[in-house]
């Protein structure tokens, strides 16, 4: 598959991380026309933070500019940004989700949780904010040390209120999409990732944490090159 005859892809990562952490799996499709946003939820100066609804105009926004047609990948909490994002977005032929938050309309990533913060959260409710503790055990239990140190020190913090804002449009009613289960995940249950991959039109699954693109990314990526060729069959 070439740039010239397969779609773009856009990433979107999940909460208290940026778009690097797409670099290992990126690295994995050379061929590939990428394309990485960064979520204004996630940073590293409160007042400056966004929430679900700005992240979701900066994806809309980033998948109009490309020209063709595109697949959307959402990581954990990205898979909230881009079932609101992308209702409507003819271009999109596919969403991907991985290890992400697939929600109907009116949930919220906190109501997904039951309502309860998870107890790796740390709630800074006041200031509007929430970060986490044991990041490394969370996020990256199946990366090798290295490079769970390095991402886990880069973990930023994360608007609060992108955790508790509901969804108003749900793209995957309309748009084709699959989801990417990780059967190691220490963030979201496995058996909570099933449910919502029942709302898929195809569900993959991983012997992997939270990470598949840093654990498994030439696996991971072996999945999206399937994916963006079903797309346009």
């Amino acid at each position: 598959m070439t740039r010239s005859n397969s779609p773009a892809l856009v990433l979107v990562h999940g909460a208290w991380h940026g778009p690097d952490i797409w670099t290992t799996l990126i690295g994995e499709l050379p061929d590939i026309d990428v394309h990485n946003v960064r979520l204004s939820s996630s940073g590293n100066v409160v007042s400056q933070l966004g929430d679900l609804y700005a992240d979701a105009r900066t994806v809309r926004s980033a998948v109009e500019r490309v020209d063709g047609p595109v697949i959307v990948a959402g990581a954990s909490y990205g898979g909230a940004v881009i079932t609101e994002a992308l209702a409507g977005v003819d271009a999109v032929r596919r969403l991907i989700y991985i290890n992400a938050f697939q929600l109907e309309i009116g949930q919220s990533i906190l109501g997904a949780c039951n309502g309860v913060p998870q107890e790796w959260w740390r709630v800074h409710d006041t200031e509007g904010y929430v970060d986490v503790v044991r990041g490394k055990e969370i996020f990256y239990n199946d990366v090798d040390a290295e490079s769970a140190e390095r991402a886990n020190g880069a973990l930023l913090l994360q608007s609060y209120a992108s955790l508790v804002q509901p969804i108003t449009q749900a793209a995957w009613h309309t748009i084709p999409s699959s989801y990417v289960i990780g059967e190691r995940d220490a963030a979201i249950p496995v058996g909570s990732q099933e449910f919502m991959a029942g709302r898929a039109h195809r569900a993959w699954r991983l012997d992997a944490g939270h990470s598949p693109f840093l654990s498994r990314p030439a696996e991971m990526a072996a999945i999206l090159r399937e994916e963006m060729a079903n797309a346009l069959a």
